[in-house]
């Protein structure tokens, strides 16, 4: 008797849609557009106001209308598209398999075996997969624009989906350098993390954040200060 086979969802990957990158490209246009027409007026308003305008703005309000419209349409549309390739680049490439997780962010790839995740949910502007014994595999940031794709995502291929708070939320605490409640190692780890962040060094937080981790402490942040709680 042969085995029934069991239907499978394909996998589904959460991106910024390339739809919303689009827009930013042709509003930074638009707004280059309505700066052709803007520039001789703001700069004449400008120098009967101060004697004077920045000279970027003296060079764009003495282009011919002919040749401002194409060219600060053209610097426009050149500044939304740093802008896009900023946001993409912040944001991560999640793939939601049936069996695993992959996460394409800007540390690199994450797999995660389906088993090993306990919990997903959305704490703040991040995402988190959690183990069982509070070991978080992945905590990256996304846009709050795609938490609702993010749960569809997982919850379609049935994963432990738990919403838009940390489910121990509760249980953490602002870190005080030297306070009670942790060892020295703790607090070591803890100073260098924030140093990192103060100095923009991600690797380097990164690295105290997983040795945090193997001492059964897990980390986040709230503004400029770190949180912590114990698993």
């Amino acid at each position: 008797m042969r085995t029934p086979m069991v239907k499978r969802e394909p996998t589904v990957t959460v991106r910024l849609p390339e739809a919303w990158l689009w827009a930013v490209i042709l509003g930074g246009a638009v707004l280059g557009l309505g700066a052709a027409f803007a520039v001789g007026p703001l700069a004449d308003w400008m120098t009967s106001l101060f004697d004077s305008a920045p000279g970027p703005l003296r060079l764009a309000a003495a282009l011919p209308l002919m040749w401002a419209v194409p060219v600060l349409t053209l610097c426009g549309g050149v500044a939304g598209a740093w802008l896009a390739d900023t946001w993409r680049k912040e944001n991560p490439v999640i793939e939601v398999g049936a069996d695993s997780v992959v996460v394409h962010d800007a540390t690199g790839g994450h797999h995660i075996e389906r088993a090993r995740i306990a919990e997903v949910f959305t704490d703040g502007r991040e995402l988190v997969l959690r183990d069982a014994d509070g070991t978080e595999h992945v905590r990256t940031r996304v846009d709050s624009g795609l938490v609702g794709r993010l749960q569809s995502a997982f919850e379609q291929q049935r994963y432990p989906w738990r919403g838009t708070v940390d489910p121990h939320e509760a249980d953490y605490t602002a870190w005080v350098d030297n306070g009670p409640g942790l060892d020295e190692r703790a607090h070591t780890l803890l100073r260098m993390r924030q140093r990192a962040l103060a100095d923009d060094r991600t690797g380097a937080a990164d690295e105290a954040r997983d040795e945090l981790h193997t001492l059964g402490i897990s980390v986040r942040d709230r503004g400029k200060t770190q949180q912590y709680r114990k698993v």
